[in-house]
């Protein structure tokens, strides 16, 4: 755990993960090298997680206007470093200008700005998350998900693919660590239907044919630190 007070608070409400297993050598030309793809009985992971923001808050800051709810749709994958397991990002697309433009400051994780609708009908969630650049094909995702259990007691995939409590990113050739602070995940098997799928093509074009897992949980609460430079942590 990282030494120091938390430095923000957020809450998540409908939280839904999708992931598809991929070959480790598929993924390592995308992360810094520094880090080690992280696998299970062989086989890394790329993970979606789509969610809704419903407070965001700094410690000792008052709560800037317009930031504290927006949709968040997260692409990741799994790593390790110095024997610490955790996520690494590909992209942060978050539905409110506002906060992907002050999330992107300092470059230290990859927040981006896309437009991310939702629609809720008996229990069923259907989302869709599409990101324009100039200059590049629009990046789209679109599913259908829905709880299917009860929580359930977590196998040891599903456990390792959602307790994940470091991440990293890699900025002006410096990698930089971050710790997320949260109790464990309560869990529910969920049913996805993937309706469109050319978001991060680099990586979901060798697996977007297949089904994905999905889970569910209700609500967390989560605490992040201040980021920390790899070169200045205890060995």
């Amino acid at each position: 755990m990282s030494k120091g007070p938390w430095v923000m608070e957020q809450e998540w409400q409908d939280v839904y993960f999708l992931h598809w297993p991929i070959l480790a050598e598929d993924l390592q030309d995308y992360v810094p090298q520094e880090l080690e793809i992280d696998t299970f009985d062989g086989m890394a992971w790329i993970g979606v997680v789509y969610f809704q923001m419903k407070q965001k808050s700094f410690r000792f800051i008052p709560p800037i206007p317009g930031t504290s709810s927006f949709l968040e749709l997260n692409v990741r994958t799994y790593v390790k470093y110095k024997g610490k397991s955790g996520v690494y990002f590909f992209s942060i697309n978050v539905n409110n200008p506002i906060v992907s433009k002050l999330a992107s400051v300092g470059d230290i994780l990859p927040f981006q700005f896309a437009k991310i609708y939702e629609k809720r009908d008996k229990g069923t969630l259907t989302f869709q998350n599409r990101r324009e650049e100039n200059g590049h094909t629009p990046e789209t995702l679109i599913a259908t998900v829905k709880p299917i259990s009860e929580p359930i007691m977590r196998t040891p995939l599903e456990f390792w693919l959602t307790e994940r409590h470091y991440l990293w990113t890699k900025t002006t050739g410096t990698l930089i660590r971050q710790y997320n602070g949260h109790t464990q995940w309560v869990l529910q098997r969920a049913h996805g239907v993937v309706h469109e799928n050319t978001i991060a093509p680099y990586l979901m074009g060798q697996v977007q044919e297949n089904k994905p897992i999905v889970h569910y949980s209700k609500y967390k609460k989560a605490f992040l630190y201040l980021p920390i430079k790899e070169s200045q942590t205890e060995k």
